[in-house]
């Protein structure tokens, strides 16, 4: 899951199944990312704005996943909410692990040790087993997909999702470099789905992020280049030679979005994977929603967005959807 894979892992898909779109939240609790990281201090008061997002969701013909961790996976409203539609099968859940606030604690907090696959292998699986397990208490079904917290993912990592009968992972972010923060490396990862095992059994689902630009065939190793000089990628992007996009409302504008739209679907792929962070469904618990008018600009952009995909006859799909469409193929 850490190297990029060979070729012949790419993930089949039924031809029924056509282009779809899926639609992630990281639903976690708040915390301040420019401050140092700790056990205690989050807040989860933006739970009350998730039933105008679900409703919202609903409305526009979208299926959330919420990945949730522990903070949320043991807030009774944040259960009731997001239990409510699991049970009417309008959203999916799934797992998410930040490994700072999630028991059992037995490393020392450090940013490495934010990744949770670089923990020792016992205490990643300590962590994401008590969560797994939460979870399905909580809300009475078992999660089939994961996405590390921080894009975090490990060398065992493949190995205890699918012991837990995880079927889709979701955790590798194309075109991001993690390891000055101790982190992954997913720069020279491919877009499309992929076996991440060789019993093709574990689906690995990127996050959607794509280069656009005239020297998008040469993105890959242009960033890696644009590493060493610092504002080159800043400047290739207002040159509209060369920008990164990341199929998100947050930081990425809708005309950006759109532009990535185009590349992933020109590309032909099976699925785009949209996220954000559950925060920034509220004011002022992420730079992307400061005050009330960046809350309202992320539903604009969800609106659009879906709108969009909609006229290209992408629609919404769920996790089984996706598990159906690549059991056949594997």
């Amino acid at each position: 899951m850490l190297n990029p894979p060979a070729p012949s892992a790419t993930a089949q898909f039924a031809p029924h199944f056509g282009q779809r779109v899926l639609l992630t939240i990281d639903t976690e609790e708040e915390f301040d990312w420019s401050a140092p990281f700790r056990r205690d201090g989050y807040g989860l008061s933006h739970v009350k704005a998730l039933p105008r997002f679900q409703n919202f969701c609903e409305e526009i013909g979208a299926h959330p996943v919420y990945l949730v961790d522990w903070p949320v996976a043991t807030d009774p409203a944040a259960v009731e909410i997001i239990g409510d539609a699991v049970r009417r099968g309008t959203a999916d859940i799934g797992v998410q692990l930040h490994p700072w606030v999630n028991p059992p604690f037995g490393e020392e907090i450090t940013t490495a040790n934010t990744f949770a696959g670089n923990l020792p292998h016992t205490l990643e699986a300590a962590k994401f087993t008590m969560l797994r397990d939460r979870i399905e208490q909580a809300f009475g079904t078992a999660p089939l997909i994961y996405r590390a917290g921080r894009y975090g993912l490990g060398p065992g990592t493949a190995g205890l999702l699918k012991a837990a009968g995880i079927r889709i992972d979701t955790s590798v972010r194309p075109l991001f470099d993690y390891s000055a923060k101790g982190g992954p490396d997913y720069s020279r990862h491919p877009l499309v789905p992929y076996w991440a095992d060789a019993e093709r059994e574990l689906l690995e689902l990127p996050i959607t992020s794509v280069h656009w630009g005239l020297l998008r065939n040469l993105g890959a190793g242009l960033q890696r280049l644009s590493t060493r000089i610092p504002l080159a990628l800043g400047a290739l992007s207002r040159l509209s030679l060369l920008e990164r996009i990341a199929l998100t409302p947050e930081g990425v504008s809708i005309e950006e979005a759109i532009r990535g739209i185009d590349i992933a679907h020109g590309s032909g792929l099976p699925v785009l994977v949209l996220s954000f962070h559950s925060p920034t469904l509220a004011a002022g618990f992420t730079r992307y929603a400061a005050d009330e008018a960046g809350v309202e600009a992320l539903y604009g952009w969800l609106a659009r967005i879906y709108a969009d995909l909609d006229r290209r006859g992408i629609s919404s799909c769920t996790v089984a959807d996706i598990i159906s469409a690549t059991s056949d193929n594997a």
